[in-house]
């Protein structure tokens, strides 16, 4: 049979208890900071921040994408403008924006 009997003296073992104590009172603060409501709010606050971080970053790529393949189509490999393109968007653009000032000022007659 295993001998169970504990050999530590009296002073031994409340010294035990006193560290286990201090251990215990240390686990029931974090855990108390980790069920704060402010505490709560922030990480949840951090989540979302990080989460739209994300997204916007994810976009700003996809925006950058976009702007370099319609600027690919507007500007040849030297840099030069491609003037066979860029007209008829402009005319169109000029068009849209008439009709769009035509539009309002018969509302309001």
């Amino acid at each position: 049979m295993a001998d169970t009997a504990d050999t530590r003296t009296p002073a031994e073992i409340e010294a035990d208890i006193r560290r286990r104590r201090e251990v215990l009172a240390e686990t029931l603060d974090e855990i108390g900071m980790r069920v704060h409501p402010k505490t709560i709010v922030g990480d949840a606050k951090a989540k979302v921040v990080s989460h739209v971080d994300h997204t916007l970053g994810r976009a700003y790529v996809q925006v950058n994408r976009v702007v370099s393949e319609v600027r690919s189509q507007f500007v040849d490999a030297d840099g030069a403008l491609r003037v066979e393109r860029i007209v008829p968007v402009a005319m169109l653009a000029v068009g849209v924006v008439g009709l769009l000032t035509l539009s309002a000022r018969r509302r309001r007659d």
